[in-house]
C-alpha cells in the first residue's frame, strides 16, 4: 500500500546532507514549509545551495537558516525584504553567495527543469549585469538571453492537503513556486496542513500528483475557512 506520510520532521528531512542544492517554497512566509526548514537546522548540514524566490522575511525560518551559517549561495529574485537583514550582513561581509535571477526567469528556469527542456531564450535581462557572460542571440530584431534550467537535490514545499499517495492542493498564494519545484528536484517533501482520506481530493482541483512527491508531513492545522483551501 502505497503511504507517503511520515510522522516525523526530522525523518522527512533524512538523506539531505552537506552541499545539497534545495529548493524551498514560498512567497516570504506564504508557502514556506517552516516546519521542514527547522528540522533541516536541526539536522545540522551546511554549505547548502537553497533557491527561493527570497532571502528571508525578516526574523522567519530561512533567515535562520542563512543566520546559523548553513547556507553557502542562495538563488533568488529579492535578496532584500522588509526588516531583513541577516541575509544583507552575511553578503556584505562575504560569508555568503549570491544569484540574483529576475523572477519570472527564476520560475521558468525552475519550470523548465521539471520539464527537461535544456533552457530558453528570453528578452528579460538583455543588457544588463544579468545577462554578462550568457548567450545573446538575436530573434526577429530584438535581442533575446540564453538562461538554463535550475535543477535541485531536495524540494520542500508546503500545500493544504493531501491523500497518502502525495496528491496535493494548495492554499490562496501558498501555491507559488510548490508546483514547479516538485517537478524539479530530484527528492521532494512537502509539509501539508492535514490529511484527506483517499479519493476525498477531486482530480480536477489536484495541482501536484504524487508523482512528484516522495513524503510529506502533516502539521496538522485547520485553516479559517475551510471551504476555500483548494
Amino acid at each position: 500500500m502505497i503511504d507517503k506520510e511520515v510522522h516525523d520532521a526530522g525523518e522527512a528531512v533524512s538523506g539531505i546532507e552537506n552541499g545539497a542544492t534545495i529548493m524551498i517554497g514560498g512567497f516570504g512566509p506564504p508557502g514556506q514549509p517552516v516546519a521542514l526548514i527547522e528540522a533541516l537546522l536541526n539536522r545540522g548540514v551546511s554549505d547548502l545551495v537553497v533557491i527561493n524566490n527570497n532571502a528571508g522575511a525578516g526574523g522567519d525560518a530561512i533567515s535562520r537558516l542563512f543566520g546559523a551559517g548553513r547556507v553557502r549561495k542562495v538563488i533568488c529574485s529579492f535578496p532584500k525584504a522588509i526588516g531583513s537583514t541577516v541575509f544583507d550582513e552575511l553578503f556584505l561581509a562575504g560569508k555568503i553567495e549570491l544569484e540574483l535571477v529576475p523572477q519570472g526567469n527564476l520560475a521558468e528556469r525552475i519550470r523548465a527543469a521539471g520539464a527537461g527542456i535544456g533552457g530558453f531564450f528570453t528578452k528579460t535581462g538583455y543588457g544588463t549585469e544579468l545577462a554578462a557572460d550568457k548567450e545573446v542571440r538575436l530573434i526577429d530584431g530584438e535581442h533575446y538571453v540564453f538562461e538554463t534550467p535550475l535543477h535541485a537535490d531536495f524540494a520542500l514545499i508546503r500545500a493544504s492537503r493531501a491523500d497518502r499517495w502525495g496528491n496535493l492542493v494548495y492554499r490562496k498564494t501558498a501555491r507559488n513556486f510548490g508546483p514547479v519545484m516538485a517537478a524539479a528536484a530530484k527528492v521532494t517533501i512537502a509539509e501539508v496542513d492535514h490529511v484527506v482520506a483517499l479519493g476525498e481530493l477531486d482530480p480536477e482541483i489536484i495541482v501536484t500528483p504524487g508523482i512528484y512527491v516522495d513524503r510529506f508531513i502533516s502539521t496538522g492545522y485547520a485553516p479559517t475557512n475551510p471551504k476555500v483551501t483548494s
